[in-house]
Order: structure tokens, then C-alpha cells, then sequence
């Protein structure tokens, strides 16, 4: 993160001063103190988002450039500084290559020759009709209905 504390004390009183000014018109001072303290919280929170976004975006352009090896390393492989160093380095950079797949996407793309001498032409879907039966006897109904609801 970049800065320290006293970055997040500011935006917390500014924030405090805000919240509380804004609501002690129509407010008793009471509320907006405890207002204003929540407003307090709120901004100190928003500024440790705020550094941490800060020393994401700032670390890569630091991380990318290595500092020239002393004059009393020997710059073997395999020594403990330069494991050290390649630790530290690990997960600040992102390589990342692709296949070549163009060939498969022009094949995907390209229209292939439809071959239609075996198969039918389209006929669409033609399901059965409903049909409603004939008037049945009302005691039947009221039997049905009696079966259905004791359940």
C-alpha cells in the first residue's frame, strides 16, 4: 500500500466534517455526531481501498525493472540472492501466449456444402389435437374432485 495511516485519519475527518456539517441542519446534534461517525468510518475504509488500488497499479512499473546485480555477486545461478530476488519477483508478472488457432477458426467460419440428396425437406412438428370428451356425469366430476382434494 502507498502512504501510511495518517492518509487514512484525513479522509476520515474530512468525511467526518462532511456527514456531519451536511446533517446537523435538519438534525439534532446528537444524530449528526453519530452520523458523522459513521461518515468517518466509511471514508477511513474507502482510503485503504484507495491505497491498495494505488500500490496495485504502481507495483507493476517498479516490478518490471530489475536492478543491476552488485560487483561482489558473481551472478551464478543458483545463488541464495538470486532465489531471494526471483521469490520476490514471483507473481508481479503475467506472460500469457495463445495457440495459434486460425485455421480452426476458418473452418468454424467457412460455409460447408449442404448434401441434400439424402436427406427430407423440412415438415414441421404436428402434434395430436386436444379433443375434449363428452359431458360426463357430474358424479364422476364431483368424485374426481373428491379423490384429488384428500390427498
Amino acid at each position: 500500500m502507498i502512504g501510511n495511516i495518517k492518509i487514512n485519519l484525513w479522509f476520515g475527518i474530512i468525511g467526518f466534517a462532511i456527514t456531519f456539517f451536511a446533517s446537523f441542519g435538519n438534525n439534532p446534534w446528537t444524530t449528526s455526531l453519530v452520523r458523522g461517525c459513521f461518515g468517518f468510518a466509511l471514508w477511513f475504509m474507502l482510503a485503504f481501498l484507495l491505497r491498495f488500488i494505488l500500490g496495485i497499479l504502481a507495483s507493476p512499473a517498479g516490478a518490471a525493472k530489475k536492478p543491476p546485480s552488485p560487483a561482489g555477486t558473481s551472478g551464478m545461478p543458483g545463488t541464495a540472492e538470486q532465489t531471494v530476488q526471483e521469490d520476490q519477483d514471483r507473481g508481479n508478472r503475467l506472460d500469457i501466449t495463445s495457440p495459434d488457432q486460425d485455421n480452426e477458426l476458418n473452418n468454424l467460419l467457412t460455409p460447408k456444402p449442404v448434401d441434400s440428396g439424402g436427406q427430407e425437406s423440412f415438415s414441421p412438428l404436428d402434434p395430436p389435437k386436444l379433443v375434449s370428451t363428452k359431458q360426463q356425469d357430474p358424479e364422476e366430476l364431483a368424485k374426481a374432485v373428491r379423490h384429488l382434494t384428500q390427498k
